[in-house]
């Protein structure tokens, strides 16, 4: 990956690419420190870290540390990228919208306008209910219409400002613009993770052995992930030769490719969003009395809850599935295929075909599904193990995340040089 890099760095196009990328991440950075006003920041922190739930750790995770001190960019991208998963899924299911996905460039500029609005939509819904959420816990200062106004209006320029941003480093810079601004703002929790470890192991909260334990089990974990995420069953396609005039067409090997984990870390974050749900809505309402009936209701929904952790499997194992078979259409891609002569050796074509792909199909998302599941439980189970680590930043979906978009940020670079026919890079 280093090699990359700098063999990109001698390339001047490469390299100013690179740092548009940097200039980016750090205007990003910078308003994730920058305060919104009318807002006291103490009240903040000490209402987040005493809400008893895990949500607001994981978004505060995902935006850089901006939610828990209610900064400019304290909604981070998350609005976009709710909006493009909406959008997405009514793409699937809407006619018209289906037909603009698929009319080319025009069709893809009209779909991406449809995805802004609804950003800024999801952005003041969020924003609102993040300034009740302040007003409750009571830091907002001199409490008015107009003190309501521009915390929601600064929340919601934010949320656009970021994803405008995210547009930019696609259109000249490197790599997905989304995806690095997640990744930037995860990788900036790290250091105050490696902290409090550093701490815990000085007051004695955690022995010096048991860290160097976590550091070699988090490098095995990393390994892990890479190794999964490059993992991919390769379906065999022949296709028959023809012959055109004098000349011969065809008659090359190849393969479909289906990755183990195609879903990414999509399937975690709709669980996690679903188990989340009763514990958000709560922190807006008054607490329960110890032992009524929505006391016990929302200890089922605790981080920590047996009954948490198995439900969480299983709705990773569903929206694993339900994201492949709204990705994948096995019938639609054998037609493909032997709309272009292609065959699978061995298998007829038509619906043998078919089911062959989509037996397939179902035995790698299975796999993956299991990956995900063990990459999400590890913290439950690490967290519970070993207390003086629980609030860590990196957690083994924000893990998912930044081995993902490093691994394609690189290919991508990758790919540029060769287009480049820089022949060093290989080496």
């Amino acid at each position: 990956m280093f090699t990359t890099i700098r063999n990109a760095w001698k390339i001047k196009d490469l390299r100013d690419k690179i740092l548009y990328t940097l200039f980016i991440v750090i205007i990003f950075r910078i308003g994730s420190a920058i305060p919104v006003p009318f807002l006291d920041p103490e009240a903040i922190k000490a209402f987040i870290s005493g809400s008893g739930t895990s949500f607001f750790g994981y978004f505060d995770a995902l935006t850089g540390g901006g939610f828990s001190k209610a900064t400019l960019f304290a909604l981070s991208i998350t609005p976009y990228i709710n909006a493009s998963i909406i959008v997405n899924l009514l793409t699937i299911g809407i006619p018209a919208l289906e037909k603009l996905s698929k009319s080319g460039e025009e069709g893809r500029k009209v779909i991406g306008q449809i995805t802004r609005y609804a950003t800024v939509v999801l952005a003041l819904i969020v924003g609102f209910g993040y300034y009740r959420l302040l007003d409750n816990a009571g830091a907002v200062k001199n409490d008015n219409f107009f003190v309501a106004a521009v915390i929601l209006l600064t929340f919601t320029a934010g949320s656009a400002f970021i994803m405008w941003m995210g547009e930019k480093i696609n259109e000249k810079g490197i790599g997905n613009g989304i995806s690095i601004i997640l990744f930037a703002g995860i990788v900036s929790r790290f250091p105050s993770g490696v902290n409090g470890i550093y701490q815990a192991i000085k007051n004695g909260s955690l022995a010096w052995w048991l860290a160097i334990i976590i550091v070699i089990v988090a490098v095995a974990v990393i390994g892990f992930v890479v190794f999964i995420t490059e993992s991919e069953r390769r379906i065999p396609i022949q296709y028959a030769k023809r012959v055109v005039g004098r000349k011969m067409y065809g008659g090359q090997s190849t393969y479909l490719p289906l990755k183990v984990n195609m879903s990414g870390v999509m399937p975690i974050i709709f669980a996690s969003s679903i188990l989340m749900l009763p514990s958000t809505i709560a922190a807006f309402l008054p607490k329960p009395k110890e032992g009524s009936f929505w006391a016990g209701f929302l200890n089922f929904f605790s981080f920590d809850s047996p009954f948490y952790a198995i439900l969480y499997l299983l709705l990773i194992l569903f929206f694993s599935y339900f994201y492949a078979a709204t990705q994948y259409n096995p019938i639609e891609i054998t037609n493909n295929i032997k709309k272009n002569g292609g065959f699978i050796p061995g298998i007829r074509p038509g619906k043998p075909s078919a089911d062959f792909v989509t037996h397939a199909l179902n035995k790698v998302t299975l796999l993956g599904a299991i990956f995900l599941g063990i990459i999400a439980i590890m913290p439950m189970i690490l967290s519970k193990a070993v207390p003086a680590i629980q609030n860590f930043a990196i957690g083994g979906t924000t893990l998912l995340i930044v081995v993902g978009v490093a691994l394609e940020t690189v290919k991508q670079i990758e790919s540029q040089i060769l287009m480049r026919h820089y022949k060093g890079f290989l080496e």
